[in-house]
């Protein structure tokens, strides 16, 4: 399917570099702003838009068989869920500030180099910063406000971004255990959110992203009113 035979003279210079591993998945027909580069994986983060076929890992594997391709389906969901907030949230060209050591942050922020151009940074100046809370922790923080009596607790900054934001504990953990990283902590520590939060779990499974939904909705009408 693939014709190689008018750079296998010239093998040779493809390096392991990413700049040379991007370039060789161009040259077979996968669009790159639709995988996560990592020196030892590339993640599929969309699998029709990547077009990221057997056939074209097979040719991929031939000169790059070090580099395991991750066709995750858990992950292509995060990623879809992800975009959903980010192609909101991100400005092209943007220099973007990263927390350190977030995997789940990195491989989900990579792609968005090629996709808007934004430059990852992690220290300095920069356009943008990216806030790491996932949808367990919003959830709590909202219930927590509200079993204190302070109301709704608005906030989202006009200079930050959430990639995480409707993604769940339990899909980050599950990839990250199934792809051999450390997991990730529950952060909320207030007793009655979580027991609240842990019920709601049992009786209604979809409540998370409804309870943010309509935080952004109260938000939004009460900014109109000012």
């Amino acid at each position: 399917m693939f014709d190689i035979s008018g750079f296998t003279s010239q093998e040779e210079e493809f390096t392991t570099s990413k700049r040379d591993v991007l370039k060789f998945l161009k040259i077979i027909g996968v669009d790159s702003r639709f995988i996560s580069y990592t020196p030892e994986k590339i993640y599929i983060n969309n699998l029709r838009f990547s077009k990221f076929s057997r056939k074209r890992e097979a040719t991929f594997n031939k000169q790059y068989p070090e580099i395991e391709v991750v066709r995750n389906k858990l992950f292509q969901k995060i990623c879809s869920k992800s975009s959903r907030h980010l192609a909101l949230e991100i400005e092209p060209n943007s220099k973007i500030l990263m927390p350190e050591d977030n995997f789940m942050i990195e491989i989900l922020m990579e792609p968005y180099t090629r996709k808007y151009g934004v430059e990852l940074v992690y220290s300095g100046e920069y356009d943008l910063k990216v806030n790491p809370i996932i949808l367990d922790d919003e959830v709590n923080g909202i219930f927590e406000g509200i079993f204190k009596g302070d109301g709704l607790n608005f906030h989202h900054s006009d200079d930050e971004i959430y990639p995480l934001a409707n993604v769940s504990l339990d899909w980050i953990n599950s990839f990250l255990e199934m792809d051999g990283h450390e997991l990730v902590e529950n952060k909320n520590k207030n007793e009655l959110a979580t027991s609240f939060s842990e019920f709601l779990d049992d009786v209604a499974p979809q409540y998370k992203e409804n309870v943010v939904k309509a935080s952004e909705f109260i938000e939004k009408k009460l900014e109109a009113e000012k």
